[in-house]
């Protein structure tokens, strides 16, 4: 007990690098919120073109989201943040770990909300069209409130897997919380500010979990 207290739980050195974890633990936070924002907007931005039949267009989204959804986040964030430099596109470490995440974001929710877009029934469609509504006034007022609500329970589970991912924004040089506790591991010889990082990702993600498990009891169908 007295070397897994030592190696992982000392409060010394706990409490002497305990601003750096802090720095970190803001960043993280700015991160996840970013790719929570961003991911989602533009995935319902593509699923509402996606709803317009525009065949070049739809095809086009159709094959960007299969590309994201198939490569590896981690191995995205490397090639725009060492990559596209050889073209001439730099990014720093937080944008290139921020617009890719919130991509795949956008690419798993753009098919959840594709998925409740047509999961709505046709004579939901057939009865707004007939009461004069246009298209788009039908889609937004009529088909969107519903499918919305039928994506909540996996569109926060998939919210929450991907946003875990701000961790390999470590890899890009990002001050997140990983960074820090890898950094301070390195000059302290100890392992304890690596359990500092995990209780940092808990306070962050902890309340995350519960919040979806929250909205998906408030917004879900009533027998």
């Amino acid at each position: 007990m007295d070397a897994l207290y030592h190696n992982f739980f000392n409060v010394p050195i706990m409490l002497r690098y305990l601003p750096e974890l802090i720095a970190g633990f803001w960043i993280t936070v700015e991160l996840a919120a970013a790719i929570v924002v961003t991911g989602l907007a533009l995935g319902l931005a593509l699923a509402i073109v996606r709803a317009f039949q525009i065949r070049p267009l739809n095809v086009l989204i159709v094959v960007l989201v299969d590309v994201l959804r198939a490569i590896p986040p981690l191995v995205l964030i490397v090639t725009v943040y060492f990559a596209l430099p050889f073209l001439g596109i730099r990014f720093s470490g937080f944008v290139s770990a921020w617009l890719v995440l919130a991509l795949v974001l956008a690419a798993f929710a753009e098919e959840i909300f594709w998925a409740g877009i047509t999961s709505v029934h046709k004579g939901q469609w057939e009865a707004a069209r007939s009461t004069g509504l246009g298209f788009y006034q039908t889609l937004r007022l009529v088909v969107l409130p519903q499918a919305v609500r039928l994506t909540i329970p996996p569109l926060t589970n998939r919210t929450i897997v991907i946003t875990k991912n701000t961790a390999l924004a470590s890899v890009v040089a990002v001050q997140e919380m990983l960074t820090q506790a890898a950094t301070v591991q390195a000059y302290s010889a100890n392992t304890s500010p690596l359990t500092m990082a995990a209780i940092g990702y808990l306070i962050i993600f902890f309340p995350l979990v519960i919040l979806s498990r929250w909205i998906e009891t408030r917004f879900a169908w009533k027998r």
